[in-house]
């Protein structure tokens, strides 16, 4: 089930669920609304998941930065969120989805227990000029059943992650073309 707004809230002031940093009036009927970090990379050449991805990394300036059509961008997420009672789902949402913007497609689930700043797969359909601290997209809160069971106490690769994180898969196969 997910959280309402008023129980976000709530559960923010009793230390349940961590937003950093928090802003009251941006939580929503259903949802927190999250804001874009300061920092991209932009993914380059070709991709090969057996091998780690090459990226240039950037700043966001003030004055925005110009998403193009056909490139891969890794972002962060301003906020840090988690909870170790319930799960998480970041979207984008439809003030991003409405400027050609696809936001984190692939992996939406924040597990319960894994406090971060996600890293967000960005794609673009135009040119779209993006800025630092802008509304990107939603995150909910879900109630979890059954017994818990937090990410923090697993063997995954991305447990310990603190900023943009690129694919680990390369870790799993092994070798690439040559």
């Amino acid at each position: 089930m997910i959280l309402t707004g008023p129980a976000i809230a709530a559960a923010v002031q009793a230390g349940e669920i961590t937003i950093e940093p928090y802003e009251p009036n941006r939580v929503s009927p259903n949802a927190y609304d999250w804001r874009l970090g300061a920092t991209i990379r932009v993914c380059d050449g070709d991709l090969d998941a057996a091998t780690p991805t090459a990226f240039t990394e950037q700043s966001i300036p003030d004055a925005g930065f110009v998403l193009r059509p056909g490139l891969l961008y890794l972002g962060i997420t301003l906020e840090r969120t988690g909870s170790e009672t319930y799960a998480q789902l970041l979207n984008g949402d439809r003030t991003t989805g409405s400027l050609g913007i696809w936001v984190h497609v692939s992996a939406p689930l924040g597990h319960q227990g894994h406090a971060i700043r996600w890293t967000l797969e960005i794609r673009a359909a135009r040119p779209v000029r993006v800025y630092p601290g802008m509304t990107f997209g939603k995150l909910v809160f879900l109630t979890t059943f059954g017994a818990p069971a937090s990410y923090q106490q697993q063997p995954a690769k991305y447990a310990s992650t603190e900023g943009i994180d690129i694919s680990r898969i390369y870790e799993e196969i092994g070798g690439g073309v040559q």
